[in-house]
């Protein structure tokens, strides 16, 4: 039969809308704008009127599931191609097809069409066993052993009546292996009835326990959480750990049973019944099994792959310490600390090594010398890292502020990623006079200036705030904290004229090409003076100035709006509305533009300059603080002026530490010990918590309590329920 294949894209876009509880025409613009060749952060900020304010992750929502709807009609006209090629194609399963919502039904339909390998059933069809197969599922009164007597053929290899209803079996096992509607209802009871069993397989692999508590255990399908999933795949991968999916059997044989078997007590019946048991445990079970272990680690991977973005992103948007003069220190014992001198603007000034600890223990020396350091170049903030040596490198600088430098002020930064970034090509290009080791101290400073410029130049994967993201599909990890890195940068806005390319490469529209070229263009002729020099770019094209420009900055320059995060398509407009204000560019920010703008009535100016009531909003908010920066809002680094010691710790102590990783099970917390210490999801507040997210994020501030310490194993357990008062 013909077929009509081809999905009205509208009823696709329909769908996506219901799907995604948006209107029609939000759904329809960003597709187009997509289409067109624009960017998620470009269509966020600058489209804003198309899209009803959509932000950049239901944009990318928007995408990514509209890709899986396009895909989905691709496969089903292939499958329709396919069955129709073969002649099996009715109107009834055409039906089907169309109506599918899942790739996974979709296959399941195609299964029985699907051409196979060799199987037992491919063989006994071969020997002409398929009408006796089918002559058992009719479950005639007639003799089983008789019929099949008709079969015996030696040419095609049928001996004996044996043979026959064993190929007869293989066939209807088969069949019924393929039956879409069986398939669907036994993953379904599996997946709510079964049990996920694991068990140990080599203990011995397993020096340090890390899988113990797997070693003879089970947990509902339908409760394990994403966590465990990890963990039982990361055994299983390492050879630990045996993993199986146990199905309710009794429960599938008897529905397989039923739906079968139609007549009770006739000849046939027990050699059916050995087909459905057969057929289930050899085919359907396995398959099934690796179905559900599958959408269980996508769940997992994707839940895993979620909290590492979260984390990054909040890592990513910390607040800049700016205008600092900034002592970066890169802890060691035997090879020395590092030091590392940056000023305000992340220009390093200094560098040099010191040995305070063992085995070299110079110790005044090295305090002769950061106190020189500290004098000479009015070093405002200590940034110490927080690898080896870490706590001796932070008692050492800690007792230098008590010898007479209260008013400087020390930080541990989290130095994850640190040594990636310094035997990079990045960092051989920015510091090539320099040791590797030289190069941890300058981006430690650096981190602490301007969290979001230095990790842009290390691997997202590096930076210490992930969960099993080793487990995870890389490229769904890739693409996921790609998107992160590139959507804080781009909210947060690039000063063109001080930005490595490592940071320009991730601005909307800027390939890797591209940002190398703007550098090099300001290292060959100095500063751009304004937005539309960038237009000389090589490789800097109109759709890729359109899409870039509005998150490029240009703080001195000649167009005081080449500092705002307004597009210069809006400069017309902005021009009509600062000349009808009676207010001037150089003054923009200042209380009395603020005034005036305050005033205006936002619908009519919008009609009048012929501009949606959104862009102006966004439009107002930039000429009133042109040089804001989002950053700003959140929570300040934790300063700190002296040491605490794991052996101080009591049960009970009040003290306030940096979130450093959120996981499922809860938060770690830098409270200034050798250890983070772990606050456990029960512990985060008063009542339900959904996942850790929801209370925490990584870089805030929080108060907590000691809960217990373990000196021994160096473990601190915390808790933000106050014991004072009710939360």
């Amino acid at each position: 039969m013909t077929v009509d294949v081809k999905v009205d894209q509208n009823d696709l876009l329909k769908q996506l809308t219901t799907e995604l509880k948006l209107n029609f025409k939000q759904v329809k613009s960003v597709i187009d704008l997509l289409e067109e060749g624009n960017t998620v952060p470009f269509i966020a900020r600058y489209r804003k009127e198309m899209t009803g304010s959509l932000d950049e992750v239901q944009i990318k929502s928007i995408m990514e599931r509209w890709n899986y709807l396009q895909n989905l009609e691709s496969r089903k006209e292939e499958i329709l191609r396919l069955i129709d090629e073969q002649g099996k194609l009715t109107e009834e399963l055409t039906q089907s097809i169309k109506q599918a919502a899942k790739l996974q039904f979709l296959e399941d339909l195609y299964r029985p069409y699907k051409q196979k390998r060799r199987t037992k059933a491919t063989v006994a069809k071969e020997k002409g066993l398929e009408p006796f197969a089918q002559w058992m599922l009719t479950y005639e009164a007639s003799s089983v052993e008789e019929q099949a007597k008709k079969y015996i053929n030696e040419e095609l290899g049928v001996e004996s009546t044996e043979q026959a209803i064993e190929g007869a079996k293989d066939i209807i096992a088969e069949q019924l292996s393929d039956e879409p509607e069986s398939r669907q209802w036994i993953r379904k009871e599996t997946t709510t009835k079964g049990k996920i069993v694991t068990s140990v397989k080599k203990q011995e692999l397993d020096e340090k326990g890390v899988f113990e508590m797997y070693y003879e255990y089970e947990e509902p399908v339908s409760k394990i959480v994403p966590h465990r999933v990890l963990a039982m795949n990361r055994g299983e991968k390492e050879d630990v750990l045996k993993v199986s999916v146990v199905p309710p059997v009794d429960t599938i044989l008897a529905y397989l049973e039923k739906k079968t078997i139609t007549k009770a007590g006739s000849p046939s019946e027990a050699y059916v019944k050995e087909a459905i048991e057969d057929g289930y445990k050899r085919l359907i079970q396995p398959s099934i099994e690796r179905e559900i272990r599958s959408e269980l680690t996508d769940v997992a991977e994707n839940q895993a792959i979620h909290i590492f973005s979260e984390n990054l992103q909040n890592l990513l948007l910390q607040p800049p310490l700016k205008g600092k003069m900034v002592l970066g220190v890169d802890p060691a014992y035997r090879t020395g600390c590092k030091l590392a001198v940056v000023n305000e603007t992340g220009k390093m000034l200094y560098i040099d090594v010191i040995y305070p600890h063992p085995p070299k223990n110079k110790l005044e020396e090295s305090k002769a010398k950061v106190k020189d350091v500290l004098n000479r170049f009015k070093i405002e903030i200590v940034a110490i890292g927080n690898g080896t040596a870490s706590r001796e490198t932070e008692q050492f600088i800690a007792d230098i502020i008590q010898e007479g430098y209260k008013e400087i002020s020390y930080i541990i930064v989290n130095e994850a990623g640190a040594s990636v970034y310094s035997a990079s090509e990045i960092a051989r290009e920015e510091f090539p006079d320099l040791q590797v080791e030289e190069r941890s101290a300058v981006s430690i400073a650096r981190r602490l200036q301007d969290p979001l410029s230095e990790l842009v130049k290390i691997d997202p994967k590096s930076v210490g705030v992930g969960q099993y993201q080793h487990d995870v599909s890389q490229k769904k990890l890739n693409e996921s904290l790609g998107f992160v890195v590139e959507t804080a940068v781009n909210r947060v806005g690039v000063n063109v004229n001080t930005a490595s390319s490592s940071l320009l490469q991730y601005v909307s529209g800027l390939s890797k090409t591209v940002a190398q070229n703007i550098v090099k263009k300001r290292e060959e002729v100095g500063k751009f003076h304004s937005r539309s020099e960038l237009k000389n770019i090589p490789r800097l094209g109109a759709k890729t100035y359109e899409q870039c420009i509005g998150f490029l900055r240009i703080i001195d320059g000649e167009e005081p709006l080449d500092k705002t995060p307004i597009h210069p398509e809006s400069y017309k407009e902005v021009n009509q509305l600062i000349k009808s204000l009676g207010i001037t560019k150089g003054n923009l920010g200042s209380k009395e533009v603020m005034d005036r703008l305050s005033t205006i009535d936002v619908r009519q100016v919008a009609e009048d300059l012929g501009i949606g009531e959104v862009t102006l909003k966004d439009i107002m908010d930039a000429l009133m603080k042109p040089g804001r920066d989002p950053r700003d809002e959140l929570s300040k680094p934790l300063l700190k002026k002296g040491v605490l010691k794991l052996e101080d710790l009591a049960v009970g102590m009040e003290l306030q530490g940096t979130v450093r990783n959120v996981v499922d099970f809860g938060a770690f917390v830098d409270i200034g010990v050798k250890q983070d210490g772990l606050v456990h999801i029960s512990k985060l507040k008063k009542g339900f918590v959904k996942h850790p997210l929801d209370v925490v994020s990584v870089g805030q501030v929080v108060t907590v309590w000691v809960d217990s310490v373990d000196v021994q194993k160096g473990r601190v357990a915390l808790t933000m329920l106050s014991p004072h008062k009710e939360d």
